[in-house]
C-alpha cells in the first residue's frame, strides 16, 4: 500500500521562508510523477509544483521564482522549499503521486494527509 506522509507546515510571517517534505513509503521508481497541491477551505484543491522521475519541475503560476520543487530518491523523498511567503500561501499542503505526470487538472492516484500552511501579514 501506497503511503504519502507530508511534513513540515507551520506559522510563518509574510515575507518568510519554509520547506515541506514527503516521504513515500515506496520507492521513487513507483511514480512517474509526484507533486504538491494546495486548498483553502472552500475552494478546490490547486496544483502547486511538480516534478517527474527524471527530476524536471513544473509550477502554478502564483509561485513561480518563489517556489523550488526537488525529490531525494535515496530517502525517497520530495520537498518543496518555499520563499517569500505572502498571506495568499495560507492552505493545506498536499503531497501526490501517480504513474502519470501530474500538472494542472490531473486526478492523483496517492495522496498524503495534508500539512497546515499558514502565512500571517
Amino acid at each position: 500500500q501506497v503511503r504519502l506522509v507530508e511534513s513540515g507546515g507551520g506559522l510563518v510571517q509574510a515575507g518568510e521562508s519554509l520547506t515541506l517534505s514527503c516521504t513515500a513509503s515506496l520507492s521513487h521508481f513507483s511514480f512517474n510523477s509526484m507533486a504538491w497541491y494546495r486548498q483553502d477551505p472552500g475552494k478546490q484543491r490547486g496544483f502547486v509544483a511538480g516534478i517527474t522521475m527524471g527530476g524536471i519541475p513544473t509550477y502554478g503560476d502564483s509561485v513561480k521564482g518563489r517556489f523550488t520543487v526537488s525529490r531525494d530518491y535515496a530517502k525517497k523523498t520530495m520537498y518543496l522549499q518555499m520563499k517569500s511567503l505572502k498571506p495568499e500561501d495560507t492552505a493545506v499542503y498536499y503531497c501526490a503521486a501517480d504513474l502519470n505526470v501530474l500538472g494542472v487538472g490531473s486526478r492523483p492516484a496517492y495522496w498524503g494527509q495534508g500539512t497546515q500552511v499558514t502565512v500571517s501579514s
